[in-house]
């Protein structure tokens, strides 16, 4: 599915540090956006984000971290979130301040995203931490579900495919 690269631009963020930017810092990149949950069963995946990170990071790839307590699975401040991220995986992707993902109060950039169907065909709401939407330079959205491993040959393929 694709998205209006323009609209996508201009969502602001905020990063874990308080800082203010939009989507469209990240417009010319390949963009693997992900909600997080530190004590979440798939938090492993974190390694696998980080490894895709250092692999094509240099290439016009970033993941972007989303943390979530929406599943009541998140740690409560920011810097209980950075240390964990830090000293657990040794994350050094982008990562944004806590958001919702679903329901009226969900962040502007997962209500756009949540409209891009998965691999089945369905859309609408986020079903867990971890689920990952693939946002590349032309606006073209891919969505994979939670348990779908950040280094899945569909995700690995579509990023090297669109970073040649």
């Amino acid at each position: 599915m694709s998205l209006d690269t323009a609209s996508l631009g201009n969502i602001p963020l905020t990063t874990l540090r308080g800082e203010h930017t939009t989507f469209g810092a990240f417009s010319d990149k390949v963009v693997l956006v992900v909600n997080v949950a530190s004590r979440c069963g798939l938090a492993p995946q974190y390694e696998k984000l980080e490894a895709l990170q250092k692999k094509y990071g240099d290439r016009g790839f970033t993941v972007v971290g989303f943390p979530s307590n929406q599943f009541l699975q998140e740690l409560s401040t920011a810097d209980k979130i950075e240390e964990y991220c830090s000293a657990t995986w040794g994350v050094t992707f982008p990562m944004m301040e806590k958001v919702k993902v679903n329901g009226s109060s969900a962040h502007p950039l997962y209500k756009e995203l949540k409209q891009t169907p998965d691999a089945n065909g369905k859309a609408g709401r986020v079903t867990w931490n971890f689920e990952k939407f693939v946002v590349l330079p032309g606006g073209d959205v891919h969505r994979f579900r939670p348990k779908t491993e950040p280094d899945a040959p569909e995700i690995v393929a579509l990023i090297e495919s669109a970073l040649q």
